[in-house]
């Protein structure tokens, strides 16, 4: 398990991300405070507050490594 902070703070940033995450393998979750959602769920992102970071969390230690370098324009 792999955890970041990542900032989501444009319409155009969710898209990306969504587009990013979807496709791999494995789960991953973005929490804010208390809540916790799907990472790839555009509708779950927008329910979180965009304001501040992300926690997201990846579950999967292959799909952390592929993800990491990609994920770069979004962590905080």
């Amino acid at each position: 398990m792999k955890s970041m902070h990542i900032l989501l703070d444009t319409v155009e940033k969710v898209k990306g991300f969504v587009n990013l995450v979807a496709p791999l393998e494995g789960d991953m979750d973005l929490g804010s405070d208390r809540y916790i959602v799907d990472a790839k769920s555009i509708m779950g992102i927008f329910s979180l507050d965009l304001s501040k970071p992300l926690k997201l969390t990846i579950h999967e230690k292959a799909s952390a490594e592929r993800l990491l370098p990609l994920l770069q324009a979004y962590i905080v």
